[in-house]
């Protein structure tokens, strides 16, 4: 199995699997499911580098469920699991 150790003020995201079925009881093909938005953190870089050489605390760490954009980060594929890496201002919201 192979490690990811993001960068700076990037994040590696393990994305959540898609509802499959709808709030009407509806089974939906993976054909037909939207690309999924939420996912859980499983590894954060140390910080965006500042002008006076310090580096900016990451709001984000381990663990936290976060909501992303659509289209935000790249998508890689790690053991036939799928991760998205972003930057930290790439991520909308943090789930409780």
């Amino acid at each position: 199995m192979s490690t990811i150790h993001p960068l700076d003020d990037r994040v590696v995201i393990l994305v959540l699997d898609a509802e499959e079925v709808t709030a009407g009881g509806i089974v939906l093909p993976d054909s037909a499911q939207e690309k999924q938005q939420r996912g859980r953190v499983t590894a954060v870089g140390h910080g965006r580098l500042l002008k006076n050489g310090q580096r900016a605390a990451m709001n984000i760490k381990k663990g936290d469920q976060v909501i992303f954009g659509r289209y935000a980060g790249t998508d890689v594929t790690i053991d036939k699991v799928e991760y998205k890496i972003m930057r930290e201002s790439e991520i909308l919201a943090r789930c409780d």
